[in-house]
């Protein structure tokens, strides 16, 4: 028996397991996802819910990241890239609350120029200059290998020999 790969290319083909929710997370949406107050700029990851078909974006941009765009009353607009033969075409969608989360993706960018805030602030009031600049993981430093503390050991791979 051999089996075939499916010949339907709908809207939403392939998306059994995609939309599928979470073992023990069926039911009705908290309302916490509702409470969320999504600003312009904000940066936010499409999840699509399984649970609400009004708004759900194409399966393509389940998992993306973008930038919301514009707010209504039940959606945000979302810029995201998609790979469109050899360009990349930013998209603009719109998409209910339900299927997408604030994005932690500019987290450790915050977080790192807190860092060189709090850096710069030091060494301005030392009167010194500090350095920024992420760099990257150098080489080892030279060695010198001391032949009399070790032993010489030459590996040779082992002779083939037949198992049967």
């Amino acid at each position: 028996f051999k089996r075939k790969m499916p010949h339907c290319f709908g809207l939403r083909a392939r998306t059994r397991d995609l939309f599928s929710r979470g073992f023990r997370k069926h039911g009705i949406t908290p309302l916490s996802k509702f409470l969320i107050s999504y600003k312009k700029g904000d940066y936010v990851d499409i999840i699509a819910d399984g649970a609400i078909q009004r708004g759900m974006p194409h399966k393509f941009y389940h998992g993306k990241t973008g930038r919301i765009f514009n707010v209504t009353k039940h959606a945000v607009g979302v810029v995201c890239n998609k790979r469109v033969g050899n360009r990349i075409i930013p998209k603009r969608i719109h998409v209910r609350v339900e299927h997408v989360r604030l994005s932690a993706c500019r987290e450790a960018f915050r977080a790192r120029v807190r860092a060189n805030d709090q850096a710069k602030r030091e060494a301005k009031a030392a009167g010194k200059r500090v350095d920024i600049k992420r760099v990257n993981i150098q080489p080892r430093e030279a060695t010198v290998v001391d032949v009399s503390k070790t032993k010489i050991e030459f590996m040779n791979p082992v002779k083939f020999r037949e198992l049967y």
